[in-house]
């Protein structure tokens, strides 16, 4: 059963000496990163000695490091997919972990681009919970008062699924959600005071979710000192909202009623104990949203605001320019790096620009290895070696690039979490990262992850829809514009067509739906049920734009003999070149089909 290291949690109300036992425990495990780690690893084989997995690697007992790291592969996601599968299924043997799957993270970003499932047992939440709450004690260094005011987060919960086993199959946002952690009065996390009912915030609903926590966040608007989501585009979300609805969320602030919209029995329960008549409030709403300019508006709406709360590393750094627009200079802190797979470590300078961002991994959440980068003409590719032997975390060089690899209590062994990470610095004799990016991810808008084997194949089917009228596809490329909110995909085709050709625009709109249709479940998911991704667009640009590409490129010292068109774009100069010669757009006249938990749901 996990223990809170080095000391216990109570119910007393110290917040300063909870919060130096907090700091202390950081110092303590940083200094001694190589001790802590190997005490990890000898209890998670420990633990799991006899389960399945490790017998088929002949790890008889063995809990030492040099051993297991000769006997155990490095893997992916792929070579235990039937092992899981097993577990879904219902098969209750010690495969993987000798203690039972409570239930199943859902994460995105196998080979197929469907959602993986990541065995959990009962401690995990407990372990990841600990790690949420040396957060707030790391932040309060460097702005107080935190304890003093309410944090407006906007927390969906989505939507879940019984794996044929019993478990249940959730994001890891959700779990926390419907844990017991996840409490006002929780022993865990003493700041956790928000605008949001935990009704809600578990409202799948996601237009009624939002309104609520929109609503409540307002209500609350002189006692918010940190605003926030889990990732950048979910907030920018939570703004644009508020721009499309300011004035009937005004009304009922004026009024005191809540909007019949709001149909779900504990939602309008809960948003009612907080929604009172206040039209001097509403006047001020509706004054600072009707100015012409929205620079601003989180510093106007909410003027006691500390810092925004978000993630703007990875993908995410692309909507810094936005938030910095409607924050008018309130710092962007990206606190934590974590995943479905585990919690990793938290930024120990939370007020650093979002581009110096590093991470200190935690070493008592799991054991960590790294397999050196090696970058080829500006691209990342890894050592595949599964026998080269691996550095450490207390082995790792200052400036260079490592992919994560995991050993957890929930029984993944060395396995490939796909995060490329640079050595930034150091804490104490523990690294800190800079996260660069996923591997082979080529769009990304909130948590999907389409790579350009899965944009290639989804291509080629919507351009059987051309063939009829005589028309070829010459050259695509693509990127993730998100200018608009929320964010949406771009695809740039050039196509071969005569004067005389006759093409209806519905032939392009069900090229969109089509190249939607054929992405991931989790792009689907974001277009269907979540709102998080806008509908997919392509653009027809003129003849001879990718010969322009490929002179660009080669004007900036690309070679015209390895030139490739890339099939995804990200600098401004090229994606200025593509929009200046588009000659028609098209959107994806609906959402694509998405069905909750897919195959693993039958």
């Amino acid at each position: 059963m996990f223990k809170h290291p080095n000391f216990q949690l109570d119910d007393d109300n110290n917040l300063t000496k909870r919060n130096k036992n907090y700091l202390q425990f950081i110092e303590d495990v940083t200094s001694n990163p190589d001790q802590v780690q190997q005490r990890v690893l000898s209890e998670i084989l420990t633990q799991n000695a006899n389960v399945e997995y490790l017998k088929r690697h002949s790890l008889s007992g063995q809990t030492d490091r040099e051993t297991s790291k000769k006997l155990i592969l490095v893997i992916t996601y792929e070579d235990i997919q039937a092992d899981i599968a097993r577990i879904a299924k219902g098969d209750t043997s010690p495969i993987l972990s000798s203690r039972p799957v409570s239930e199943f993270i859902t994460s995105s970003g196998t080979a197929g681009g469907e959602r993986k499932l990541m065995p959990a047992i009962e401690d995990d939440l407990k372990r990841r919970s600990f790690l949420v709450s040396l957060i707030v004690p790391v932040i309060s260094q460097f702005i107080p008062g935190l304890d003093k005011g309410k944090g407006m987060y906007f927390l969906f919960a989505k939507s879940e699924f019984k794996t044929p086993g019993g478990p249940a199959a959730r994001p890891i946002l959700t779990n926390f959600l419907k844990s017991s952690h996840f409490d006002k009065q929780g022993p865990y996390n003493p700041y956790t005071n928000f605008t949001s009912p935990n009704e809600a915030c578990l409202c799948t609903d996601s237009y009624q979710s939002m309104y609520s926590q929109m609503l409540c966040g307002l209500c609350f608007s002189k006692d918010v000192v940190r605003v926030g989501s889990v990732f950048a585009s979910g907030f920018l979300r939570a703004i644009r909202f508020l721009e499309n609805n300011w004035t009937v969320l005004c009304h009922d602030i004026r009024t005191g009623t809540l909007n019949p919209v709001i149909t779900d029995p504990s939602v309008r329960e809960a948003v009612m104990r907080v929604l009172k008549p206040d039209p001097e409030l509403a006047d001020f709403i509706e004054l600072e949203c009707s100015k012409n300019s929205w620079q601003g508006i989180i510093a106007r709406l909410w003027p006691n605001t500390k810092y925004i709360d978000v993630i703007v590393t990875g993908t995410m750094s692309q909507y810094v320019p936005t938030l910095n627009y409607y924050g008018n200079g309130i710092p962007l802190v990206s606190k934590i790096y974590a995943s479905s797979e585990c919690y990793f470590g938290i930024n120990l300078d939370p007020l650093c620009k979002p581009s110096e961002v590093s991470y200190t991994l935690i070493p008592n959440m799991a054991y960590f290895e790294f397999l050196p980068v090696i970058r080829n003409n500006g691209n990342g590719s890894v050592t595949e070696s599964q026998h080269m032997e691996l550095p450490d975390l207390s082995d790792l060089k200052f400036g260079h690039e490592y992919e994560l690899v995991i050993t957890t209590y929930a029984g993944l062994y060395r396995y490939r979490v796909g995060d490329i990470l640079r050595v930034a610095g150091f804490k104490n004799k523990s690294p800190q990262f800079n996260f660069i990016c996923r591997m082979n991810v080529a769009l990304s808008i909130d948590t999907d992850k389409t790579d350009e084997v899965e944009l290639q194949k989804a291509v080629e089917i919507a351009v059987n829809h051309l063939m009829p009228y005589g028309v070829a596809l010459k050259e695509y490329t693509s990127y993730a514009d998100t200018t608009t909110i929320p964010g949406h995909y771009v695809i740039f085709w050039e196509l071969s067509l005569n004067e005389t050709t006759q093409m209806p625009p519905s032939v392009f709109e069900d090229c969109c739906l089509v190249i939607e249709e054929s992405l991931n479940s989790v792009y689907r998911q974001g277009r269907t049920s979540d709102k998080s991704i806008g509908p997919l667009e392509i653009k027809i640009v003129e003849n001879e734009t990718f010969d322009k590409l490929m002179d660009y490129s080669i004007s900036l010292g690309a070679s015209i003999n390895q030139y490739k068109t890339p099939r995804c774009v990200k600098l401004a100069p090229i994606i200025e070149l593509l929009n200046s010669r588009v000659v028609s757009s098209y959107f994806s006249p609906k959402c694509p089909r998405w069905i909750p938990g897919g195959d693993y749901a039958n």
